[in-house]
């Protein structure tokens, strides 16, 4: 599993070993800066709910403001965008008065790797302690675990 942690400190002495800490207590190291980011891609990520607007209707419009893809995810559209067309396709959808559940520009897993059991629920430890670090922003990581077992950890 490949994890990216997006952290703002005011003391770079002190986050990096606590980092560092967090991964060994979870059975996880960290690698050199950048060492996994080739296995990930920023991308624009907008999150619209599937009852707002007829999936066709939402395709058609965002594929025009410049998506490279839009897939369905239980309840809502999750929709691709390139970094530099971010923007267009959000205000295509405001002009459009299309509420936005959610919206950022994120590191996307080229590939993913599925966990299972005791991996899974090791990895869901992980990346909720790095989430409640104070000076992590984000974190991405390229795991597939199915939702039953996200539920019952």
């Amino acid at each position: 599993m490949a994890v990216i942690v997006e952290t703002v400190t005011d003391n770079k002495n002190r986050t990096l070993p606590e980092i560092r800490h967090i991964f060994s207590k979870h059975g996880g190291n960290m690698a050199a800066a950048n060492a996994v980011a080739w296995m990930f891609e920023k991308k624009g990520y907008i999150v619209v709910e599937s009852k707002a607007v007829p999936e066709d209707q939402l395709l058609e419009l965002v594929l025009e403001a410049g998506a490279d893809d839009m897939r369905q995810d239980g309840d809502n559209q999750e929709i691709f965008t390139a970094p530099e067309n971010f923007e267009a396709v959000k205000e295509a959808l405001g002009r459009r008065s299309i509420p936005v559940a959610s919206s950022e520009l994120a590191m996307t897993a080229k590939n993913t790797t599925r966990a299972e059991g005791p991996t899974a629920r090791k990895v869901l430890n992980l990346i909720e302690a790095l989430e409640e670090h104070d000076d992590v922003q984000h974190v991405w990581a390229n795991f597939d675990i199915d939702e039953s077992e996200m539920e019952s950890s």
